[in-house]
């Protein structure tokens, strides 16, 4: 079996979980792929003992399975890193909600154990990908959470020209526009205002953020419909965000938003469901009362 780790490596906490991980591999016949700058980081700060090793220099690799060490935004780089290659990811919980990275540092071994005897479920998860229609390229178009068009550098609403399927809808007048996925409605997007939805829901979530209109809400569409985003700014420019990975475009360049032609594949307990995820970490449908 060969186990890619990818890891957070700007919080020591992860050291202790990292050693606890090693400890259980080396006892079985695992071959451990290792992100370089994580292997790196161990060597600096850790002391676990790091047997039957490999080195991922780049995104070049073959795993059975990944590890995913930090929190929600360290799953969704993982994520980036296995691309179209699909190996099942598997999150360890060192931040914060840990919507994506679920495993809490109370059940890392009996999670490890479920991996070697392969009693768990995948889940298959919706990205989109973004196409720059000018023939701009960005190194990874894929997002699992969300795209987001934001203002950049002013104070000043931007307006975003909004079509689906080649008819103009609305021009958002407002701070941006995020397009979530429904593994994305817990994210940002329920930051601000938008609804959550199961992750099996194929749909997609536009939700404007901070809008200049008391009329406008998140609106919910198919996943198999066409977005087109135009941008205007007063800075004449704008951020475009991935998941959290952002580049700076000039305004009136037209976004084109479909539904990814692959799944990322989460691995989940067998006795998980997601409405057990939504009472566990936003307290969802808790009575204070009782």
């Amino acid at each position: 079996m060969r186990i890619a780790i990818f890891g957070n490596i700007y919080r020591t906490v992860i050291l202790s979980h990292i050693k606890v991980i090693f400890n259980y591999f080396n006892s079985k016949n695992v071959t451990i792929l290792i992100d370089k700058e994580l292997y790196d980081f161990i060597l600096e700060y850790g002391d676990c003992k790091m047997e039957n090793t490999e080195i991922i220099q780049n995104d070049d690799f073959v795993a059975d399975f990944v590890l995913s060490i930090g929190g929600d935004g360290t799953f969704l780089n993982s994520a980036a890193r296995i691309g179209r290659k699909q190996f099942p990811i598997l999150g360890i919980n060192t931040g914060r909600l840990g919507f994506l990275a679920d495993v809490s540092s109370d059940n890392i071994l009996q999670s490890l154990e479920s991996l070697i005897s392969k009693s768990f479920i995948v889940e298959e998860r919706a990205l989109i990908q973004v196409e720059i229609l000018d023939g701009t390229e960005l190194k990874y178009p894929f997002a699992l959470n969300e795209v987001a068009v934001l203002k950049q550098d002013s104070s000043s609403m931007i307006s975003i020209n909004t079509s689906i399927n080649g008819d103009m809808v609305h021009t958002y007048q407002a701070d941006g526009l995020i397009v979530a996925t429904p593994t994305g409605s817990t994210a940002y997007s329920m930051s601000v205002g938008g609804p959550l939805m199961s992750p099996q829901t194929q749909n997609f979530i536009l939700s404007p953020v901070a809008s200049h209109s008391l009329n406008v809400r998140p609106l919910i569409v198919p996943d198999s419909w066409t977005i087109d985003l135009e941008v205007y700014s007063r800075s004449r420019s704008f951020l475009l965000a991935l998941d959290g990975r952002s580049k700076v475009l000039e305004q009136k360049t037209v976004l084109r938003l479909t539904k990814a032609d692959f799944t990322a594949k989460l691995i989940k307990p067998q006795n998980q469901t997601f409405f057990d995820t939504l009472k566990n970490k936003l307290l969802w449908g808790v009575d204070k009362r009782n």
